[in-house]
């Protein structure tokens, strides 16, 4: 997949991607509002984490890339599998780095890829759950058409900290 946007593009990550990947997430800002990404963020996490992403079917977590460079990823998490009959919802998730910030990328990222993601993929529902301290991803969400749905209290742990996460979605039922 590439969709090609105005300010950035969305595309496969490829193998040359590790240590562009390693130097913007490896950032302590970066990774504080994000649940699954370790602090440092090695070379070998970024090389891992192309592997995973090139060998799902179908493919559902991309890079983002700005004059072919890797700055951010995005990317679905396809049903639950302790919920039966979950396969239409898909969990969304986003990174960018710092640099890169206040630039209005995310926001189009987010939005490009959810219209993908209900075009290609057979989903109804798109949900992100977001921490409550991160009000710029929670409107970077709103800006692409998410509503709030609820907070979840103390949904998460990091850095010694219980974190309440905003969960937003959009529904598409008309295919």
């Amino acid at each position: 997949m590439q969709l090609t946007l105005q300010k950035c593009t969305i595309r496969s990550f490829r193998e040359s991607d590790a240590e562009s990947i390693r130097k913007h997430i490896d950032n302590y800002h970066v990774a504080q509002n994000m649940a699954m990404i370790p602090h440092p963020y090695s070379l070998q996490d970024a090389q891992t984490w192309i592997g995973i992403a090139a060998g799902q079917s179908p493919q559902t977590n991309f890079a983002i890339a700005i004059n072919d460079e890797v700055v951010g990823g995005i990317g679905a998490a396809i049903g639950d599998a302790s919920l039966e009959g979950s396969k239409h919802c898909a969990e969304i998730g986003y990174w960018l780095g710092e640099s890169f910030w206040g630039r209005g990328i995310m926001a189009e990222a987010v939005a490009a890829f959810s219209e993908w993601a209900f075009n290609e993929l057979p989903l109804v529902r798109l949900h992100a759950v977001v921490y409550a301290r991160n009000p710029a991803s929670a409107r970077i969400l709103e800006k692409a058409g998410y509503e709030l749905e609820g907070r979840m209290r103390a949904r998460y742990f990091r850095d010694g900290e219980y974190i309440d996460g905003l969960l937003y979605a959009k529904v598409r039922l008309a295919r």
